[in-house]
């Protein structure tokens, strides 16, 4: 396949910061605007995140965590929004993002609920993911693990089992947005040119105390080194360098741009990107008929030997309509 490069898709001018300082709105810093170099600078990493390019985004307020049960409680309460997984399947909505022919599946299957981790008992091969999720009715956000789990111990956690919707309905309701992948990468790399993770080179196999990622043998033995096997209060780990947490690990995190594997190959590496947001259409070949949105920062779910994507460079995509128990957000408001 070619791929012809061009101006930075959806480019906006940069607006650069006055000088001084920023007064936060609560539970938010302010990120100075910038350039980086995005994506992998180092081989090795997933195709996705190649080829390497600069860009400069305009600075903006972010939550230093993702937003909490907490605070999601406090916008269902006052504006009673159902969320995607509370809400009965809509065949006729799902049937243009699965292949043509597809037979509907019986109405048991088609009510509300969500995808939940299932550890097989034995190793297997790491090459089909079903293998470890299942689709289970009552599961949400209120439910994690399904109608007989609650998250009355879990309020400082991040919220999760989001949809794209459910993510950016909060961030307007706090009259903020979804980052750009763009944002999220500089916020996450914390100022720290040409370095793997957010905090430096060090190796969170070797330092487990780092972020909450999974360790043992991926997906039947979660050793939980870093003392969490789910989620983790937000906030358990070390900030970086900007005072943002859980930049890398805990749970995944959304993006407002759609997702496009080859995105990257269609930029004009010898020019700068001012303030992306991203490819015009979707397309992830794992999934064609999808429509996708990026997702950042890796989760309590990533290991090394599968899913290495708590790197800020590294990059994946998930559903609009797909809740996960490892999928969360944080929003980020411009001056």
């Amino acid at each position: 396949m070619l791929f012809f490069a061009t101006a930075c898709s959806n480019e906006t001018p940069v607006k650069q910061a006055n000088e001084g300082l920023h007064e936060a709105p609560p539970g938010m810093v302010w990120i100075e605007g910038g350039a980086y170099t995005r994506g992998a600078t180092q081989q090795g990493e997933y195709p996705r995140e190649y080829p390497p390019h600069r860009v400069e985004v305009s600075g903006f307020f972010m939550d230093t965590t993702e937003v909490t049960n907490a605070q999601y409680s406090e916008f269902v309460a006052a504006t009673g929004y159902i969320t995607i997984a509370e809400r009965p399947v809509d065949w006729d909505e799902m049937v243009k993002e699965v292949p043509p022919g597809t037979t509907k599946p019986a109405d048991s299957l088609l009510a509300p609920g969500s995808l939940i981790f299932s550890p097989p008992a034995e190793i297997v091969s790491l090459d089909n993911h079903f293998q470890w999720w299942s689709w289970k009715n009552g599961v949400n956000w209120k439910h994690p693990e399904g109608s007989d789990s609650d998250i009355s111990q879990r309020m400082n956690h991040s919220v999760v089992h989001m949809a794209y919707a459910d993510a950016k309905a909060y961030c307007a309701w706090k009259g903020g947005r979804l980052p750009t992948e763009a944002e999220w990468e500089y916020a996450a790399r914390g100022g720290l040119e040409g370095k793997r993770f957010s905090w430096g080179d060090e190796d969170p196999l070797v330092n487990p105390l780092l972020a909450n990622i999974y360790q043992g043998v991926f997906p039947t033995e979660n050793t939980a080194e870093d003392g969490f096997p789910g989620t983790s209060p937000v906030g358990s780990f070390p900030p970086n360098n900007y005072g943002l947490y859980d930049m890398a690990g805990n749970v995944w995190e959304w993006c407002s741009d759609l997702f496009n594997q080859n995105y990257y190959y269609t930029i004009d590496a010898t020019k700068l990107c001012r303030n992306p947001a991203g490819p015009g259409t979707s397309y992830d070949s794992r999934d064609p008929y999808a429509q996708k949105r990026t997702i950042k920062g890796g989760s309590y779910l990533c290991h090394v030997s599968y899913c290495e994507n708590y790197r800020p460079s590294a990059r994946e995509s998930s559903s609009e309509d797909t809740g996960l128990p490892h999928l969360g957000f944080r929003c980020v408001v411009m001056k």
